[in-house]
């Protein structure tokens, strides 16, 4: 009961975009022609919202036809990311040492995509994994990149 009532918050905030970043698509391929629309891949940047100085791409495949023009196919779970330093990391807050900084519906309520920013405090590193998940169950599928944090700038953590 407490995971499905997490489960449904956390659907509640991917669809309000509650406190985290904004995705912009930056480019998209067709995969599979259809008439009614494309399948294809998307290359979506967004900047941390809390770090300064670092900006992810996520690839991930969309579906089209009918389904995907009116935002109610479900989109395959396979995604990637890679994400870079782009400019002076600056950290406009203490991190947590593990949260959320991006989501995105892959489905139309059901099926989320998620960006997670972990603190390696050991190693001075941003480390921001890429997974799907499903109110009722998961996909082990995932991808992981990592920042480092340059020398003499500690990354504040709560």
């Amino acid at each position: 009961m407490k995971r499905s009532a997490l489960a449904l918050a956390a659907s509640f905030a991917v669809l309000t975009g509650a406190g985290l970043a904004h995705a912009e698509e930056i480019a998209s391929v067709n995969t599979n022609f259809r008439f009614t629309g494309s399948d294809r891949v998307t290359v979506d940047a967004y900047d941390d919202p809390l770090v300064q100085g670092v900006t992810c791409y996520v690839s991930r495949a969309r579906t089209g036809g009918v389904k995907g023009t009116l935002g109610i196919a479900e989109d395959p779970t396979e995604a990637s990311i890679a994400c870079r330093q782009v400019g002076p990391i600056r950290f406009t807050q203490p991190l947590k040492q593990k949260t959320d900084v991006f989501s995105a519906g892959m489905s139309f309520i059901f099926k989320t995509l998620h960006v997670v920013r972990v603190v390696d405090t050991k190693r001075n590193t941003l480390v921001y994994l890429t997974y799907s998940d499903r109110i009722a169950t998961g996909s082990p599928k995932n991808s992981v990149t990592a920042v480092p944090v340059p020398e003499g700038t500690t990354i504040p953590v709560k």
